[in-house]
């Protein structure tokens, strides 16, 4: 899924896709989809990659890869978009018991909103996510709070270029997630002094290939993963399935944020439970 917030769209990304073709007929064409920028485009690529080497093996991707098992069910955070107080707490209610949900904050009143959604819901886990809207002031003032709202995590409160001033914000009630600041391996040297956990989405990271380097290299300093998506189809999400066990929260709602889907998905939408489709991605 092109995301403009790291510059791509529709036509870039096929721009990317198309301008790789004469080298992916070629024994080089792994060495050339991982020479390519992360992103949507080497995702597509290398996510392709892996389903025709699983046709071509008569495997599925998860044994290539060298993973101990088949994805399993798994149940997803599901995501409360930013609206008034009110609001917001009413969509928390209608989601029958969640036990993740993601709360999308703007900078406005969003100590309100989390207590709402908290009230509606207060056996449910919070993810806040301001998605860089918060200034840092904002930030060490309400992160205190966050603790007794329910809230388990805060993701990318301030915008990614300005992320160094994180470093002074030293007891943190809950986790700071890095989100808009993490995309591959090369993130972690930066990330590891201002975050807690890093968001791994295969959008970002350019791919299956390098989100299971991103995943060693986690585990390797101990930092704890979301594994995420942008809004997409199944087609998206199913390569993720894979790093759900790796995962401390999923949030791979994407696909039933749209009001249709692949053929042959398999998902509930009413429990956000993700169900892998083999006949999508990934089986031979």
């Amino acid at each position: 899924m092109p995301y403009s917030r790291y510059g791509e769209s529709v036509d870039s990304v096929r721009a990317s896709i198309e301008s790789s073709a004469a080298a992916l007929v070629a024994a080089t064409a792994r060495a050339h989809i991982q020479s390519m920028p992360p992103g949507a485009a080497r995702n597509a690529l290398d996510c392709a990659f892996w389903d025709w080497e699983a046709k071509r093996e008569g495997a599925a991707v998860w044994s290539l890869a060298g993973l101990p098992g088949a994805p399993a069910p798994v149940r997803t955070m599901r995501t409360i978009s930013v609206a008034s107080p009110t609001e917001m707490g009413a969509a928390a209610r209608a989601l029958h018991g969640t036990e993740v949900i993601k709360v999308k904050v703007d900078g406005g009143p969003d100590l309100e909103r989390v207590a709402a959604v908290h009230e509606a819901a207060p056996k449910a886990k919070l993810v806040v996510d301001p998605n860089e809207a918060w200034s840092i002031e904002q930030t060490a003032a309400w992160l205190p709070a966050l603790g007794e709202l329910g809230v388990a995590v805060l993701e990318q409160p301030v915008p990614a270029d300005e992320d160094k001033a994180l470093e002074s914000v030293g007891e943190r009630s809950v986790p700071i997630c890095a989100d808009e600041s993490f995309h591959d391996r090369g993130s972690f040297e930066l990330v590891a002094q201002r975050y807690d956990m890093v968001n791994l989405k295969l959008d970002k990271s350019g791919g299956l290939t390098e989100a299971l380097y991103c995943v060693r290299e986690a585990r390797r300093l101990g930092i704890p993963i979301m594994v995420g998506c942008m809004v997409c189809t199944s087609l998206g999400v199913e390569p993720a399935l894979l790093l759900a066990p790796c995962a401390a929260f999923v949030d791979l709602d994407g696909p039933l944020l749209l009001e249709s889907d692949r053929d042959g998905a398999l998902h509930d939408r009413d429990f956000g439970i993700l169900r892998p489709s083999p006949s999508i991605w990934g089986s031979a």
